[in-house]
Order: C-alpha cells, then structure tokens, then sequence
C-alpha cells in the first residue's frame, strides 16, 4: 500500500466502506491488496470484515426482497462482446480453487459484457438425498450459504469494477434446487417468505433456467447427459449449447449446411478432488476438468469458445500460456 495501515486502522476503515471495492478506493490501491489484506487480519484476529450484503443477509427476518422472478428464460441480446462462463463450483466452506482465483484473474483483464454462473454453485450436501456417507462431515446450509455469499460476492466486486454495467446471470442447477426443494416438501407453510428462496440470498444475480447470450447461444446447466452430451445439445438444438453438471470442460464443433456451432461443456470451478466430491467418489478417477469458459462474440456470431484450465496449484492455462495466479 501507499501508506501502511495498521489493523485497527484497516477494521475501522472497513467498517464505514464494507466493500472491498470501496476500501481500495478510500486508500487508493489495488483491490487484490484489499482482498488478501482482509483476508490476513480475519484470520490473524478470528473475526469476520463483512461486507454491505453480508450484513443484510445476516438472518432472515433481515432479507431485502429482490425484484428479479425465477424466469424460465433471461436474454442478454449481445452482438458483440465477451461472456464468460463458469459452473459448477460446488463452494465449500475456507475452500479457494485455483479456477476460482483464475476466474477473477480472467474478469479482471477480460472486462465481460456478462458473468454467468452455470448452476450448482450452492452444493447443499447436508440436504442431499442420498444418505450420508460413513461417519463423514459436512457443512451446514448456512455455512456453505456463507462460502456462496462470499465468493460470489468477491466476484460480483471484480465484474463491477471491470464494467460497470456487467451483467450477472445464474441460471439455476440441480443442486441449487435443493434448497428450495427441501424446503417446500418440509416447510411449505412459509412458501413466499423472504429468505425462503435461493434467488433471495444472491440479488445481484438474475435467476433463470436458460440464458440466451444472443438468438444463437443458448447457457443452462443442464439438458442431455453422458459423454456426447454437448455433441448431442447442439445437434438437438440447432443453437450453440454451454451447459455444465458433467464437469468436463470441453469444446465439440458441429457443422451442416447452416454453418458450424459448438456444444460446449463448463468444467467445474472446483478442484475435481475437493471435500465435496471425496467421498461419494471413493477415490475414483473421474473425467473431469476443472476451469471455465471464455465466449467471445463477433457480429452477432459465436467465435470458437476458449477454455481457462488449471494446470497445476495457484497456475492456469490460457491461450498458449501457463498464467500465475497466485495473487488473487
């Protein structure tokens, strides 16, 4: 920093701003000094320098009803410009993936027309239906509604400051169902109330099923399954198709006479041997990938989508390169 703070001069400045982006203004540095600042006294104090949504979202009496419906579909009308993808990232309590840091390393130098979350970023492992796993732990609801609150809210940050008028988009997944749906079969009495709703917890995010980048590019998380799911998407929709659950980042072009589209699969935000996978998976290998999607779009057309790939701890790949990032 410029000028070093103590701190006590930090959590007192924090305090009054409650936005990292705000903080960083107020001492005129970079934001990822903020962010591993605040990270370093949370831990070194044992406190919590919540943020302004933090704060409303502390209990659910306290919830600020947001004006976005569940709608079936969102369009964002983009001719051209960059979207970038991510799924399934599963956040799990004190957990910080390499893809995640490559996410806001890639909004911050990309400057995104739009951010989407693919779906399944809330993994609701303690509200599953399937039976818990030996003597195995997981975290509560609210504690994994805190890691979903905090990440998406260090992206939000980042989207914001690279483009102001940055669209959010999440169109729901299956395990970010769960939330509601175990609340509706067990506590359907309390249908409408505020904080009852995943999209209540989240309102900078506009909820959706499917979002429709142009009339061409269709995001939702899921739709046909298996290993020739994203050829199988674009065939049967006739539209470029990014969808993510399989978690196994990855491009397949498909051309007719109407020219050539892409089925493409959005990996996982999450390492793809993280806490929240251990377990069910008994040590067995997967195919999958962890990383993101990078769509670029040309006069209205979509230009061969790009994956982001971690390549080994705190690395990701990108174009060529091995990029470092560490830092965020």
């Amino acid at each position: 920093m410029s000028k070093y703070h103590s701190d006590d001069e930090f959590i007192a400045i924090w305090g009054i701003h409650k936005s990292p982006a705000k903080v960083a203004k107020a001492l005129d540095v970079d934001i990822r000094q903020i962010y591993r600042r605040r990270k370093s006294i949370e831990i070194k104090h044992k406190i919590k320098l919540e943020t302004e949504l933090e704060d409303i979202t502390k209990n659910v009496i306290q919830y600020v009803s947001t004006a976005h419906t569940h709608n079936a579909r969102k369009n964002l009308g983009i001719l051209n410009g960059t979207v970038i993808v991510f799924s399934d990232a599963h956040f799990w309590p004190n957990e910080r993936t390499t893809a995640y840091k490559g996410l806001l390393w890639a909004i911050e130098n990309l400057q995104p027309n739009a951010v989407i979350n693919n779906g399944d970023a809330f993994d609701g492992a303690s509200i599953s239906r399937y039976p818990r796993i030996g003597w195995d732990s997981k975290p509560t609801v609210r504690e994994e509604l805190r890691a979903c609150e905090t990440a998406l809210g260090e992206i939000e940050e980042y989207a914001k400051i690279a483009r102001h008028n940055v669209k959010l988009v999440w169109p729901l997944g299956n395990h970010d169902s769960r939330f509601e749906n175990m609340l509706a079969q067990h506590a359907g009495q309390f249908e409408g109330v505020q904080g009852f709703s995943l999209k209540d917890h989240f309102p900078a995010w506009i909820p959706c099923w499917s979002c429709w980048v142009n009339e061409t590019v269709v995001v939702k998380h899921r739709w046909k399954g298996g290993v020739h799911a994203t050829h199988n998407n674009t065939v049967n929709s006739g539209t470029s198709f990014v969808t993510g659950h399989l978690h196994s980042l990855k491009v397949t072009p498909f051309t007719d006479y109407n020219g050539t589209r892409y089925g493409v699969d959005t990996g996982t935000l999450a390492d793809i041997d993280g806490k929240q996978f251990v377990d069910y998976l008994e040590d067995s290998p997967v195919n999958w990938r962890s990383g993101f999607v990078i769509l670029t779009i040309k006069d209205g057309k979509l230009i061969i989508p790009e994956l982001v790939q971690k390549w080994s701890e705190n690395n990701i790949e990108f174009r060529g390169e091995v990029i470092n990032v560490k830092a965020y």
